[in-house]
């Protein structure tokens, strides 16, 4: 058939567009408040779906455990022996029943009290609670790349709810403005006062009084500390951190005004040349002792590499970057890695320039592990890509691919994590398949997280010999 016999009907539909019904279609020209109305309706939307998981004061409540998930999921012991347990101690939860005979469900606060019995008294063999080497800290994890859309807040979320359901004790920091982290966890921040941004002032604020010290020493004028400064030096990071409908993830939330530490920041390093501002959320938590606390401290970062993801990634000891099996975001994420190297390398240069001016120790960035996730992974789709990327990156990438399933994605709409989905609202085979390729990335994860901590196990030991 001939160019000229193609249909009318057939031809793109960007040809023939009338502009008069196209002006037709137009809002009046928008200003200034219009942005004002639409930001209003997307928080009415944004609180109303949020609102879906809450009870009636208005808290996000943490579904219940069936006795099938406990066995299958959460204690290694088959579900007779379970039973078995329960009738022999009926000081034990026993959990609670719709009808007579029916199925029992738990809260996770009864489940871990389960877990400390059968790990107390059953058999030495199984794990029933994860590995955790006595009297070192809490291991910090930060999840970045400065690409959007690639799971980072999904992957940090069901890292820290993987990790609560296998018993560890886990804070999530929430450092994007855009307070998706805290969304997930029903977090309540009113203004920057209950964010990261007083533990970054007050780091501040000390190295100036410090500082002030030696001008007075010189006999010189000291600098003087605003509102701002001198409220910050009362702060702890007990009052920034909240509880959340999981009994064992405590959260430092994010709200939009989080946003203004990054043009706060860079005016008191102008004021300070020697602010090591990258120290300050790890000086800041650990002066505080919230590393003697935790298990996992999870780290969600902003999609830029900014000063709050500066000080995340600096504070990590596990760096996680999450990517898609695309061309344009391994080319996006190796962009990512080049910039973390010069900003690193140029925060080292500048300090060990100095350090060596001085005759001092000089700085030296160091990560425990670096891994590159692939996420939203379509097999059918994506294999070529993936084992190309697997080929460039070695073992930087993580063998395993976290795919997309129905149940990821019903759970997002809900605004809930996929282990807060109860599994009656789904096909028993969609429930098993979506939560098997978190729990894969979770295993993939802990292995990373016992290597570490194995070895600074062993470290240990041997300096105390």
């Amino acid at each position: 058939m001939g160019l000229d016999m193609v249909s009318e009907s057939s031809t793109p539909p960007y040809f023939g567009i009338d502009p008069d019904r196209a002006m037709a279609d137009l809002d009046t020209p928008a200003d200034t408040g219009r942005f004002a109305r639409i930001a209003q309706a997307c928080a009415q939307g944004r609180d109303d779906l949020a609102r879906q998981g809450m009870d009636e004061t208005g808290a996000k409540t943490l579904r219940l455990f069936s006795t099938w998930e406990i066995t299958r999921y959460l204690i290694p012991v088959n579900t007779a022996h379970f039973r078995r347990v329960l009738r022999a101690n009926p000081d034990l939860p026993q959990g609670r029943s719709d009808t007579t005979g029916g199925a029992k469900w738990f809260t996770l606060d009864e489940v871990l009290r389960l877990r400390a019995h059968f790990s107390e008294a059953g058999s030495r063999a199984k794990e029933y609670r994860p590995y955790r080497p006595a009297g070192l800290p809490a291991k910090m994890v930060a999840v970045a790349n400065f690409k959007g859309g690639v799971g980072k807040t999904s992957t940090a979320a069901h890292l820290a709810m993987s990790a609560a359901l296998d018993g560890y004790r886990v804070l999530v920091v929430d450092l994007d403005s855009q307070g998706s982290m805290t969304s997930i966890f029903g977090g309540k921040v009113a203004d920057e006062w209950q964010t990261v941004f007083p533990l970054l002032a007050r780091h501040y604020a000390r190295h100036v009084q410090g500082d002030n010290q030696r001008r007075q020493d010189r006999g010189e004028p000291p600098q003087p500390l605003d509102d701002t400064l001198s409220e910050a030096l009362d702060m702890r990071a007990d009052a920034l951190i909240q509880s959340t409908h999981w009994p064992n993830i405590d959260l430092i939330g994010a709200q939009l005004n989080l946003y203004w530490a990054e043009f706060q920041i860079p005016v008191w390093r102008m004021g300070a040349r020697g602010w090591k501002l990258w120290d300050a959320l790890a000086d800041s938590l650990t002066a505080d002792g919230v590393l003697d606390r935790y298990d996992l401290i999870f780290f969600d970062t902003p999609p830029a590499l900014g000063y709050l993801t500066i000080n995340g990634l600096s504070a990590a000891d596990i760096l996680l970057v999450p990517l898609g099996a695309s061309f344009l975001e391994f080319d996006s994420t190796g962009r990512f890695f080049d910039m973390l190297h010069s900003t690193f390398a140029s925060i080292e240069e500048a300090e060990n320039m100095a350090a060596r001016a001085l005759g001092r120790e000089g700085l030296a960035f160091e990560w425990d592990a670096v891994r590159a996730l692939i996420t939203r992974y379509d097999g059918a789709q994506q294999g070529e890509m993936a084992a190309l990327m697997q080929a460039y990156l070695g073992p930087t990438l993580s063998p395993h691919r976290q795919d997309f399933t129905a149940l990821i994605g019903q759970a997002g709409e809900q605004v809930n994590g996929i282990y807060e989905a109860d599994y009656r609202d789904f096909n028993r085979e969609t429930y098993v398949r979506g939560r098997e390729t978190f729990d894969a990335t979770y295993a993939a994860f802990k292995r990373l997280l016992t290597g570490v901590w194995r070895r600074d196990e062993l470290a240990a030991q041997k300096a105390a010999e």
